[in-house]
């Protein structure tokens, strides 16, 4: 591209100097040719008046008088009736610009002048012209050169941007060039780059909450399904397979609520639903974990409490405060609720050392765990509590208490058109 453009304007000027070059060469030549003429014939005509004078004086007219008024490079022949004729300087050779004057007593003055006086005006001319046309096609190179590399290096920048776009790096560069069109594609390229980043960050994001929400009920499905395969009653092979169906449904509600968050994290489908069912199955589903570990799990409180939410994320929710009591906590773990204002409230406690002080005000971000784990679980409990309408708190560092703050109001029906509101 920088070639193109070099070429292009070299071209262009090229042809502007030839086609301006051209005529002003004529013109300045036409123009020294009648200057040399117009004077020589001036030349003649004030020799002519010179003669005249003398001749009115009776003063003699010979060559020595007359060589002091010429030129070295010019010749003059002085022709006077019934007189001899007076020759002036040394004859030029080859051609000669003439010019005739006639005098008032009927003598005649000739001046002649070397073409070759008129030739070297022209050829300093037309050096003068070669010089300016050489000027200007150096100048112009320097332009082209300068326009070429203010428009191929952005041009250059843009792709390398949108080969790291391609390549996976999608960090925005916020260069701009001073060129309106090329800004453009600037500011489209940026744009995209950041739509690339968060749906990069979604996708990523939703990869490490899968992981995570999957693997407890996971886990818990395959102790269901070896306790199946370890016994030979058929009742019990029932009871276990009915749990074991009850967890894949849960399976199914949390990759369809992960999904769901990763596109709209306050996209909710609340609903009232019964608090007390969705704790028990949480403890029927933990208890094995818990008996296997050496501790329990127990609930008490406020019975037959009605809450508005998703029962599928309240249990995921639940599970993950659960968990994390599992690995982090100590002793019994308590799920207790309790009715504060137009709230229901899952409180979920245990005896363990609790939540050190440098990461209470930091305990759900991503990331942030006390132990090696990976951070995430309590950070996507909160955001599944928040998607509808809930919240979730850690209402005591030691002993450690979490609190899950459900509405008792149904949610209001909205217009068509707009998002379901819970109060």
């Amino acid at each position: 591209m920088r070639r193109r453009l070099i070429q292009s304007t070299l071209a262009v000027v090229l042809v502007v100097i030839a086609v301006f070059g051209v005529s002003l060469v004529i013109v300045e030549s036409r123009t020294i040719s009648n200057t040399a003429q117009e004077r020589v014939t001036l030349e003649a005509a004030r020799l002519a008046s010179i003669v005249d004078s003398r001749l009115v004086g009776d003063e003699p007219v010979d060559a020595q008088v007359f060589r002091e008024q010429l030129t070295e490079d010019r010749y003059a022949v002085i022709r006077i009736p019934g007189e001899r004729t007076v020759a002036v300087g040394a004859e030029p050779d080859g051609e000669v610009i003439r010019g005739t004057a006639r005098g008032e007593r009927g003598e005649t003055v000739v001046v002649e002048e070397p073409r070759s006086t008129v030739t070297r005006e022209v050829g300093r001319t037309l050096l003068i012209i070669a010089l300016v046309a050489l000027l200007a096609v150096v100048a112009a190179v320097l332009l082209a050169i300068r326009q070429a590399n203010r428009l191929a290096s952005p041009l250059t920048d843009l792709a390398e941007t949108a080969e790291r776009l391609g390549s996976g790096d999608p960090r925005p560069r916020h260069k701009r060039y001073g060129v309106p069109e090329l800004d453009r594609v600037a500011d489209v390229l940026d744009s995209s780059a950041e739509r690339i980043a968060r749906m990069l960050t979604a996708e990523r994001r939703l990869a490490a909450d899968a992981s995570h929400q999957l693997r407890t009920p996971l886990t818990a499905l395959s102790m269901r399904l070896e306790e199946i395969t370890l016994t030979e009653d058929l009742d019990t092979v029932k009871e276990e397979a009915t749990i074991a169906l009850t967890q894949v449904e849960r399976l199914t509600d949390v990759v369809e609520r992960l999904l769901t968050n990763s596109r709209d994290p306050r996209n909710g489908s609340a609903v009232t639903f019964d608090l007390d069912d969705v704790i028990q199955q949480q403890i029927a589903e933990w208890r094995p974990a818990y008996r296997s570990a050496g501790r329990a799990i127990v609930s008490s409180g406020k019975r037959g409490l009605q809450a508005v939410g998703t029962p599928g994320a309240v249990a995921q929710v639940l599970a993950a405060l659960i968990e994390n009591s599992l690995m982090h906590g100590g002793g019994t773990v308590a799920l207790r609720t309790r009715v504060t204002g137009n709230q229901a409230v899952v409180e979920v406690t245990d005896e363990g050392p609790g939540v050190p002080p440098d990461l209470g005000a930091r305990i759900f971000e991503r990331t942030i765990s006390g132990r090696n784990s990976t951070g995430i679980g309590l950070a996507v409990a909160r955001d599944l509590a928040e998607a509808d309408g809930g919240r979730l708190e850690l209402l005591q560092a030691k002993p450690p208490v979490f609190g899950l703050f459900l509405s008792r109001t149904p949610p209001r029906r909205a217009p068509e058109g707009e998002q379901p509101t819970v109060r």
